[in-house]
């Protein structure tokens, strides 16, 4: 691949990992609620799921679940109830027993739970479907004409948007749970920001309820 498509797809590939969707929802939520740790932890796990339908669109799987519409509808739906899900779980959680809903690194008491962070990031991100498509209708434009073994240079570009996504996943994670230590104001709107985070959380759900499979 010529230097300037490389740039050009890092570039693009940083571009839309900056845009914020259910994964930096999810990312900024744990590191809220629970501290830097939780945060980055999530963050893991959307690149995990990312590397997730890297692999299966490198396969033919993604094909399939963009020619089948039972199989988007069923995956869509999965989701769907998965972020909802999540949006009511930050709508009715409560304060920590000090009354508070700071993070863990304000208040050491409050244990993270690490195998939650990781997993609350992939599922979010490996039971949309949309993003299965994304890879599938994505990288294949940067992959140019008459290049041998186009499967493997795929899979590469994948590794590589994935790599770069997990500076900014990171990021967000490390900014949020800095404004939770921040100061008193911020630390006490901690909780009308997850409330409001699990708004939203419920508004995707919806949306991705309601989305059409995009290869139709």
């Amino acid at each position: 691949m010529p230097l300037d498509q490389l740039l050009l797809f890092i570039a693009a590939g940083l571009l839309l990992n900056l845009t914020p969707g259910p994964d930096v929802l999810c990312i900024v939520t744990q590191a809220l609620r629970r501290g830097a740790r939780a945060g980055v932890l999530a963050a893991l796990g959307v690149t995990v799921g990312c590397f997730v339908h890297v692999g299966a669109a490198a396969i033919g799987l993604s094909a399939l679940l963009a020619a089948s519409a039972t199989a988007f509808t069923l995956l869509k739906w999965l989701g769907a109830v998965y972020l909802v899900w999540l949006g009511l779980r930050s709508l009715l959680s409560r304060p920590e027993a000090d009354g508070t809903f700071l993070a863990p690194a304000v208040h050491p008491g409050a244990a993270a739970d690490p195998k939650g962070a990781f997993f609350a990031g992939f599922l979010t991100n490996v039971l949309n479907p949309k993003v299965a498509l994304f890879f599938l209708a994505f990288v294949p434009q940067f992959i140019p004409a008459g290049t041998p073994h186009k499967a493997l240079v795929f899979v590469l570009l994948g590794v590589l948007f994935n790599l770069n996504s997990v500076v900014i996943n990171v990021g967000y994670a490390l900014l949020a749970a800095a404004l939770a230590r921040r100061s008193q104001a911020v630390q006490r709107g901690v909780h009308w920001m997850q409330r409001a985070a699990g708004l939203m959380f419920i508004g995707f759900g919806i949306r991705l309820a309601m989305s059409d499979n995009p290869a139709h």
